[in-house]
């Protein structure tokens, strides 16, 4: 197996974005298991489609404009191109396990996917575009995941085949709402970076437009103009909807922790304003939510 961590390494120093997965000239095909305290943070993308199997570890994933949180026995499928992060619960003394796959529509050739046995498979491409969570027949796919780590290659490749056949009858949950119709360049690719490993790491701070604009070495006016055209939301709004992520996980596994103590720990003011952007963002209020989800 490649030694991908090192690349993470290299990409942790110098910040890299986009990357390409490495590969021998004729691979099409790759299979990667991670396996260590986190997965890699950097918000990156790449060509290929990535399709994964969550074994251990939990967090945050943001895909393209939408937060989202990911656990064990997620399926979870990345288009090409899509910027994404995995921001691993580093609370949740658990260590991060994920097997995936990485390929792309041509892969195979141009016509591949297109032939009249395989159309089946074309409702995984069109949801791939805005990356999707397969929400059914999990135990078939994961016994297909676990045989892909001593199979070979032309097993692997009938595997990917049965899994496509498998995701694309499963029920699915759309990843993201938005998709930036071009591909970051090197310097947006590491702007955006900068700007979400900040809010990540500060959501539970003051974080002021004038600050985050100065992480993204813009006047504050252009960086608002810039994060909106990218992510079809304010910076407001997603640093909102970033908060209030992590308020419902405290909500679900903090239950010493009252309401406003939770609104403190997520980086709001008042807890007249937490309850407000909780509802905008949720439907329900912050006890509502912790009373319905205890019945689940």
């Amino acid at each position: 197996m490649r030694n991908f961590e090192a690349l993470n390494q290299v990409q942790h120093k110098m910040k890299v974005l986009p990357f390409k997965i490495p590969k021998p000239e004729f691979d099409t095909l790759i299979f990667q298991e991670d396996k260590d305290d986190f997965f890699f943070d950097k918000l990156h993308q790449h060509e290929e489609i990535q399709l994964s199997y969550i074994i251990e570890g939990e967090g945050t994933l943001i895909v393209g404009d939408t937060i989202n949180y990911y656990k064990p026995d997620d399926v979870l499928v990345i288009g090409s191109h899509i910027p994404h992060v995995f921001k691993s619960d580093m609370q949740s003394n658990k260590s991060s396990h994920m097997l995936t796959l990485f390929f792309t529509e041509s892969s195979f050739g141009d016509v591949f996917f297109q032939l009249e046995e395989l159309k089946e498979s074309n409702n995984f491409f069109k949801r791939s575009k805005q990356g999707f969570k397969v929400m059914s027949h999990k135990k078939s796919l994961k016994a297909l995941f676990f045989q892909l780590k001593s199979a070979s290659k032309m097993r692997q490749f009938i595997l990917l085949l049965e899994l496509l056949q498998t995701i694309s009858k499963a029920n699915y949950k759309s990843l993201s709402s938005f998709i930036y119709d071009k591909t970051y360049t090197d310097i947006e690719g590491n702007r955006m970076r900068d700007v979400f490993d900040y809010t990540m790491d500060n959501y539970n701070f003051n974080i002021s437009l004038n600050t985050i604009a100065e992480v993204a070495n813009m006047t504050k006016n252009a960086f608002c103009k810039y994060f909106k055209k990218r992510t079809n939301k304010t910076y407001v709004q997603f640093l909102n909807e970033l908060r209030i992520d992590h308020a419902c996980k405290l909500l679900l596994t903090q239950k010493e922790l009252s309401v406003i103590e939770i609104a403190e720990r997520t980086g709001f003011n008042n807890l007249s304003n937490f309850n407000r952007q909780f509802k905008t963002i949720k439907r329900m209020n912050p006890s509502e939510f912790r009373k319905q989800k205890r019945l689940f």
